[in-house]
């Protein structure tokens, strides 16, 4: 009698899948390292935001505060602490982007990203790597830098679920901001350039809600701080935090992070592939 044993193959598309898995653990753990060998750089991103938060609360706190609908002058700073914090978040999450363009542009000019090319390391990895760890990097940041708001007087109105929305809305949020200023890095020709062009985020935040009413702008700027995706952000975070009217402000926050993510996702692999051919 004789026994027939088969063995069975993995798929193909089965071992890609866990290729591009194993290499975007690694790349992730590469750029993890990074950021503990050199804090400089994380720890300018929170300090940054941190200093905003005191400088807007306990200098101009009072006076802006005050002007908010429905708030006296009594109670302008701390009526301005929690108008404020949604917006010191946005701006936390563009500084990291920041730091992830520098970090990227200084793979590409070092040409460790020509050497990673080379090697048998998959080319979507290489990316992720610097998507995820960046992204971590991000919520660590907001989180520190919410805790010094906690401890200045912030409070919030949120239940359990309100805050898991939140934070599961910043994380989308530093994803999608993540990409975008992953293809910024890629795309220019130097690190003093790639630590500047991400700045146009870090002002959006401020021609927007974050720190004033946009109905207190021009009319015109007042027309785009409306529909610009971080006043959406910020907005969306500030209702689900303070219980302020949501609206249709949570579904058009999510659309934007999806298409921030795919054009920042696109741009990338367009500029990975086109020097990879060179």
């Amino acid at each position: 009698m004789t026994t027939t044993t088969t063995l069975t193959q993995p798929a193909p598309g089965s071992h890609r899948r866990s290729h591009v898995v194993a290499d975007s653990i690694t790349m992730l753990n590469r750029n993890l390292l990074h950021m503990v060998r050199y804090p400089g750089l994380s720890l300018f991103t929170i300090l940054g935001p941190v200093v905003f938060l005191l400088l807007f609360v306990f200098v101009f706190g009072g006076t802006l505060g005050a002007g908010l609908p429905g708030v006296d002058a009594a109670g302008g700073r701390a009526a301005y602490l929690a108008y404020v914090i949604p917006g010191i978040l946005l701006v936390t999450i563009a500084g990291t982007g920041g730091g992830t363009a520098t970090t990227v542009a200084m793979d590409m000019t070092e040409g460790i990203t020509a050497r990673f090319r080379t090697m048998a390391i998959s080319r979507a990895a290489v990316l992720a790597g610097h998507v995820l760890g960046n992204t971590i990097q991000a919520i660590i940041a907001v989180v520190l830098v919410l805790g010094v708001g906690l401890l200045v007087g912030f409070r919030s109105t949120a239940g359990p679920m309100e805050w898991l929305a939140a934070f599961g809305l910043v994380a989308l949020i530093a994803f999608a901001i993540t990409w975008l200023t992953v293809a910024m890095g890629m795309q220019t020709k130097s690190v003093e350039t790639a630590s500047n062009l991400p700045l146009v985020l870090l002002l959006l935040p401020f021609i927007g809600s974050g720190f004033v009413p946009t109905e207190s702008m021009p009319a015109g700027l007042q027309w785009f701080a409306e529909y610009q995706p971080f006043t959406l952000f910020i907005e969306t975070i500030r209702g689900l935090l303070l219980g302020t009217p949501l609206g249709w402000n949570s579904v058009l926050a999510v659309g934007w992070c999806i298409v921030i993510a795919v054009a920042g996702y696109v741009w990338s692999i367009v500029i990975y592939e086109r020097k990879s051919v060179r």
